[in-house]
């Protein structure tokens, strides 16, 4: 789906109508959020999001993997799978599934890292132990009580902050912004703006650590852009974001085509917009995630996925407080 327009939006009759439906929404996810997890044996580390849509989760539980195995720890991504068809418990396996069968992000993440797919959180951290995961990253599930969290890092663009700042269906927040502030150990904010600032300062006021970071480019997408004008178009929760990351780059964007988030691409669109970008004298670049989804389509051959990694300016602070947490967790303590 699209992101609503007037979540962007202050003013918006139809926000203030839909929050008392809002107020029901966030107090019913508040409370679940309160309930007593399952402590699955291991380390349990959660990359949420206060907001629906997406604001850099994936490269953030990729840059936890990488920070994990340097302290010689063997992760396993533990994700719902949203927009694949396989409840699970079930590990990802590029060569035998597809996005259809256990989601876009897990397929992209499952090149780099072991991946569980679950919709029974208990049951997907049972199946990662037994693979031989000394740590668990859960990508998103900030609000799902299933599983006790040894940490819960919560990511936020800086340049979009929290829309209005209002519940669903009236805004993006998933519970009300204090509730979720609670119990949140660490806020990594993405890009240089300041929508973020007051949510920041929430955070830090809590106890909880703050992180600022920024997209990285890969040296390999970069080189294949160079020089190039591009169509560039995106299926996720901020396509803007996207965007925004080719242009600091200096990649010259002509075109931008946005789909909802998790879109499933078919022929039709694929071909017209291969179309498009030969008519145009435009090179195609999209984001890995949906270059995912497009691996069986002959059409897509020739674009380009756009890798980023994230760079976090405290690299030491953040090292510290995950050796801490683990420390905590394999002695039994939590928070």
């Amino acid at each position: 789906m699209r992101e609503p327009a007037f979540w962007q939006q202050q003013s918006s009759l139809l926000s203030r109508l839909l929050m008392p439906l809002g107020a029901v929404y966030g107090e019913i996810t508040a409370a679940r959020m309160m309930q007593q997890g399952t402590a699955v044996g291991i380390p349990v580390i959660c990359v949420g999001n206060y907001h629906t849509g997406g604001a850099g989760k994936t490269p953030t539980t990729l840059a936890l993997v990488k920070l994990l195995r340097d302290l010689g720890e063997t992760p396993v991504v533990l994700s719902r799978g949203h927009g694949g068809k396989l409840r699970g418990p079930v590990k990802v396996e590029p060569s035998r599934h597809n996005a259809a069968d256990v989601g876009d992000e897990p397929l992209m993440m499952a090149r780099d890292v072991p991946v569980v797919v679950a919709r029974d959180r208990v049951a997907g951290a049972a199946l990662a132990r037994s693979t031989g995961a000394s740590a668990i990253v859960m990508d998103d599930g900030f609000q799902n009580p299933a599983i006790a969290k040894d940490l819960s890092l919560i990511v936020i663009d800086g340049n979009r902050g929290l829309g209005n700042g209002r519940i669903f269906p009236a805004g993006p927040l998933r519970a009300p912004l204090d509730r979720q502030i609670a119990r949140t150990d660490a806020l990594v904010v993405i890009g240089d703006g300041v929508a973020a600032t007051g949510v920041s300062a929430l955070v830090h006021g809590r106890g909880g650590k703050v992180f600022t970071a920024r997209l990285k480019p890969d040296a390999d997408s970069m080189q294949a852009l160079q020089g190039k004008r591009v169509l560039a178009f995106a299926g996720i929760g901020d396509p803007g974001r996207f965007v925004r990351t080719l242009r600091n780059a200096s990649v010259d964007v002509a075109v931008e085509k946005t789909f909802g988030d998790h879109h499933p691409y078919t022929t039709t669109e694929i071909d017209a917009l291969v179309a498009e970008a030969q008519s145009e004298g435009l090179v195609l670049v999209t984001t890995e995630k949906d270059l995912v989804k497009l691996r069986d389509m002959p059409a897509a051959a020739d674009i380009i996925g756009f890798a980023v990694a994230l760079d976090v300016e405290d690299k030491d602070g953040l090292r510290t407080l995950v050796r801490e947490t683990l420390n905590r967790a394999k002695a039994g303590t939590r928070r």
